[in-house]
């Protein structure tokens, strides 16, 4: 299979833990895999993997792109960014057997001359709905190291948040590691964290093998496992807060057409 010169194709091994705090206490964790690709040149993998990694363009944004980095560039463009060509570090689920579900795309975007420019996070809700976030201007982090991006809650996720809040999100780009959290902050506290911590695997069929046979159907199993621990969550009696038909703006496009 070929490799782009930018450091992608990779995968990464992970674990995904998510905690709420309010307003009850609940983690659940989940070990899958993730891709790191170059949207430009996506992974091409002999003929008998191929049904365990597939990447879509009408699985990202508003589907109707010709490629993955044509979508991105049409986003972009939309909120007035041009990366000139820059490259583009995609962190995505492949479609596995025809199914994927993504709850969450990064795009770590570059200018011309290499620098960073911008982050882009692709959230999908498992109503079949897609909102992009533009993340422009890093903060420091608490503790001195890294960079933060920060933006308002627009899209319904979770039936037992409203939108409201902000997000905090730091999203260091992968190297040999993969450490990402993202916070909800509300009114009063912070009432839900998630993480994404794996170790980088250089892309070969024997790699791609044992993941797949470690974790089959893996979109699926992620797909399902959310829906169990939501019906969990309302049998302990959580309130189901009604979903909007659209997201605020500016965070547009959306995609209600299921994935």
């Amino acid at each position: 299979m070929t490799a782009a010169p930018t450091g992608a194709p990779a995968l990464y091994p992970c674990v995904i833990h998510h905690v709420r705090t309010a307003p009850t206490r609940y983690a659940l964790r989940h070990r899958t895999y993730l891709w790191l690709l170059d949207p430009d040149t996506p992974p091409r993998l002999p003929r008998p993997l191929r049904p365990w990694a597939r990447f879509d363009p009408r699985d990202h944004f508003d589907g109707t792109a010709p490629t993955l980095r044509a979508g991105l560039d049409r986003f972009l463009a939309g909120h007035g960014v041009d990366l000139r060509g820059g490259r583009v570090l995609m962190l995505t689920q492949a479609r596995v057997f025809g199914y994927v579900f993504n709850p969450l795309t990064l795009y770590w975007c570059h200018g011309p001359d290499g620098r960073p420019r911008c982050v882009v996070a692709e959230v999908h809700n498992t109503y079949g709905q897609r909102h992009g976030y533009l993340l422009t201007t890093p903060e420091a982090t608490e503790e001195g190291t890294g960079a933060e991006y920060r933006t308002g809650k627009e899209f319904y996720v979770s039936p037992f948040f409203p939108v409201d809040g902000r997000y905090r999100m730091r999203l260091p780009e992968p190297g040999e590691r993969l450490d990402l959290t993202v916070h909800l902050e509300r009114e009063g506290g912070r009432p839900f964290t998630a993480t994404v911590r794996g170790a980088r695997r250089a892309v070969t069929p024997g790699a791609l093998l044992r993941l797949a046979l470690r974790h089959p159907w893996s979109t699926l199993a992620v797909s399902a496992a959310i829906r169990l621990h939501g019906i969990r969550l309302f049998l302990r009696g959580l309130p189901v807060r009604p979903r909007p038909g659209r997201p605020r703006r500016p965070g547009k496009p959306l995609q209600e057409k299921a994935t």
